[in-house]
């Protein structure tokens, strides 16, 4: 029977073709029994094999039941052909809806997130699209948007013959394994590559495009041509085509259209929820110039090559410092430190932190003498926008520091408040041993380990000698003490030396961010919960980029109990701190305490992922270890995080912390009895954080268990100050 014959398919009366592709045809169609009309799909006569790979994809698709993507209804045969019936969506495509100037960017976004948000739940169930594309995406009469043939256009039988039909969007296929369409392909797939969530974030990232600009990043009058193109050329600029967006828009579609799937954005919850953050602050407009910066590690270009920890505090001073300006977005310490010695040029690293500018320096210091070179690019054309080099003494440190800082507002033509301009001249210390020693401390204690807070406190004090009025060192000793209390030995010296010093950080600069989180933590173990709050908030009020105030704060509110009011805290500090692993994972605990477990599992991923990543540069990073190990138990996959949690044991076998996260690895892998001896020696060794206990839900297999009320009972004999 040919298709032109065709008026009825079982209980399926044909209407009208409203559609038609390469591989199928879809009819508008009454559905006879239950009295509506639906999208019928006539797929084309294949073979077994085919088939099965199509009906198990099918099943997948038809479970994903959400708002924003079409319902597939069911799968069927008739007259020798399959056919699939499916939601009928009154309405036009996307790809009708775009003007050729491209749409405002207010309805970009009420059509951009929840299309995300879409893309992001079949990720979740571990779908992916493959040919998204904005004929694949309809608009219905309400305005809202449904997505189009899910996880069915990369399913193809294996023994397909070449085809190439030449259309205004190239609809090709190659040798049964390229499908789709070419303008909104991804490299991998124009590669014949594996694809996964990021080929999808790829098109997405053209739609976007496309949406805004009204043109397709990517061109070529020929199949070749266009394929050279996305293959190779960079997309012209959406911020000059688009003087109107707000400026981190461009750069975030910018990161979809990374040709390596390493360095783009990598899930599409990410994606959203970037989308749902810009959308609710796109009145601020574009800055003029490119008012966002990274500041990499300064090299040694010492003979010794020993004064890494100097080099590296003056970065992190600068940092600080240009933190203070509100007009300035700065890219965090530990996400433009991770590209220390990076082969990578600026323009890519710039790329990758998503900022217009980086400045990048070296230091050579010997004895009293000190040169400083310094230079800051823009990273979209790659050309230098200043360069000096200081020759000093020592001495004059901090004046240096203050005359970058300065260069960097001019260059930038930054509009600067009258206290903005105080902040910049304002020095912690005057005395470069303080500093010296405040770096050498600081240093330490990034190790995150009892060795290296003992030798922090250490050099702290020493720079304590040199000016007994340095704030910063203060908060920096309190640092310390808070954390051997919460993670190490939580006896009240600890506590008690944390309050103490963030006082007097407070006391000698009651405007120092860092004085207010040292002074909230200490707060929070002392169980004076208000005034921890009342700290945490000051400190994001005087610097809202403080990572260590949204992480703190919310592992404050999570020991509270208030994990709803905690996560976005950590949506926040991950914001902030787009490569740190430990926001993701905890997060995705409270999702799962929560009951939303596809959300867990997403972060989860991501989480997983920036581990990896911590590990590919610090391979024995024992938090990172531990984290990840709990992460990919959860994710079911046993045996890997069982193998991460012996590999954290080995660097550290005595460390509290990391027994009582053993303890949580072990709960995850139905493992009871190991779980109660990490969880014993942890307390035994110093960790005593029973609110915590009390909290994790990753201990809940155990609570029954009359070993584990013994282990809190020797816990509350032994416990100094209750937690």
């Amino acid at each position: 029977m040919t298709e032109e014959a065709l008026t009825q398919l079982l209980h399926y009366r044909l209407i009208e073709k409203i559609g038609s592709g390469g591989m199928s045809d879809v009819w508008r169609a009454l559905d006879t029994k239950l009295d509506r009309e639906v999208a019928l799909k006539l797929l084309p006569p294949s073979g077994a094999e085919w088939l099965i790979l199509f009906k198990s994809e099918a099943r997948t698709v038809a479970a994903l039941n959400h708002p924003h993507i079409v319902t597939l209804y069911a799968i069927e045969e008739a007259a020798g052909r399959t056919f699939m019936t499916m939601e009928l969506i009154r309405g036009r495509t996307l790809k009708s809806l775009i003007p050729e100037t491209g749409l405002p960017f207010k309805d970009f976004f009420e059509l951009a997130v929840p299309l995300a948000d879409a893309v992001s739940a079949a990720h979740t169930r571990g779908v992916t699209h493959g040919d998204l594309k904005p004929a694949n995406i309809m608009v219905n009469e309400a305005g809202s948007i449904k997505v189009l043939d899910f996880g069915l256009a990369r399913v193809r039988p294996k023994t397909a013959p070449v085809v190439v039909e030449r259309t205004s969007t190239f609809e090709i296929q190659l040798d049964g394994r390229i499908t789709g369409t070419l303008v909104y392909m991804s490299p991998e797939h124009i590669q014949g590559r594996p694809l996964d969530e990021r080929s999808d974030i790829f098109a997405l990232g053209i739609i976007f495009y496309e949406m805004l600009s009204g043109r397709l990043p990517f061109q070529g009058e020929t199949i070749p041509e266009l394929m050279a193109s996305i293959l190779k050329d960079d997309p012209p600029s959406l911020a000059k085509r688009r003087p109107d967006l707000p400026r981190e828009l461009p750069r975030l579609i910018n990161r979809c259209l990374e040709k390596i799937q390493d360095r783009r954005l990598q899930t599409a919850l990410d994606l959203k929820n970037e989308l749902e953050t810009l959308r609710r602050e796109p009145e601020s407009g574009p800055a003029p110039g490119p008012s966002s910066i990274a500041v990499l590690p300064f090299s040694d270009l010492s003979r010794a090559k020993d004064q890494d920890y100097f080099c590296e505090g003056i970065a992190e001073e600068i940092i600080n410092t240009l933190n203070r300006l509100q007009g300035l977005k700065v890219a965090a310490r530990t996400a433009s430190f991770k590209y220390k010695s990076s082969p990578l040029d600026g323009r890519e690293i710039g790329a990758r932190l998503g900022v217009g500018t980086l400045l990048a320096g070296s230091v050579r210091k010997a004895g009293r003498r000190l040169r400083i070179s310094v230079e800051l690019t823009d990273v979209s054309s790659g050309d230098r926008i200043w360069t000096e080099q200081f020759d000093r003494e020592l001495k004059d440190v901090f004046a240096i520091q203050e005359e970058i800082a300065q260069a960097i507002v001019k260059a930038l033509e930054l509009t600067l408040s009258p206290k903005e301009r105080r902040a910049l001249k304002q020095v912690a210390t005057a005395h470069p041993q303080a500093y010296d020693y405040y770096l050498r401390g600081r240093n330490f204690f990034f190790q995150s380990r009892r060795r290296g807070m003992t030798y922090a406190l250490q050099m702290f004090s020493r720079a304590i000698e040199f000016d007994p009025s340095y704030a910063l060192t203060y908060a920096g000793i309190a640092d310390c003490h808070s954390f051997m209390y919460m993670n190490i030995d939580r006896t009240d010296a600890h506590r008690q030396e944390a309050d103490a010093a963030s006082l007097k950080a407070l006391e000698l600069d009651p405007d120092l961010a860092e004085a207010h989180v040292a002074r909230g933590v200490a707060l929070s173990l002392s169980e004076r919960n208000d005034e921890a709050e009342k700290a945490f908030e000051t400190a994001l009020r005087l610097n809202p980029q403080s990572f260590e105030a949204s992480y703190f704060f919310a592992r404050h509110r999570f020991v509270q109990g208030k994990t709803e009011l905690a996560l976005p805290l950590y949506d926040q500090a991950s914001r902030i701190r787009p490569d740190d692993y430990q926001s993701p994972l905890l997060v995705a605990q409270i999702y799962d305490d929560l009951g939303r477990s596809e959300e867990a599992r997403a972060m989860r991923l991501r989480g997983v992922k920036l581990v990896e990543d911590r590990l590919d540069l610090f391979p024995d990073d024992v938090r990172a270890l531990y984290m990840g190990a709990n992460g990919l138990v959860a994710l079911g996959e046993r045996e890997k995080g069982l193998a991460w949690a012996r590999r954290a044991r080995d660097v550290e076998p005595d460390e509290p912390m990391l027994l009582y996260n053993l303890a949580c690895i072990h709960s995850l892998a139905n493992e009871p009895e190991p779980a109660l001896d990490c969880l014993e020696k942890a307390v035994e060794f110093g960790f005593s954080h029973r609110r915590w206990i009390e909290r994790d839900s990753n201990l809940d297999a155990l609570r029954a268990l009359p070993r584990f009320a013994e282990i809190l009972r020797r816990l509350d004999e032994t416990t100094a100050h209750p937690s």
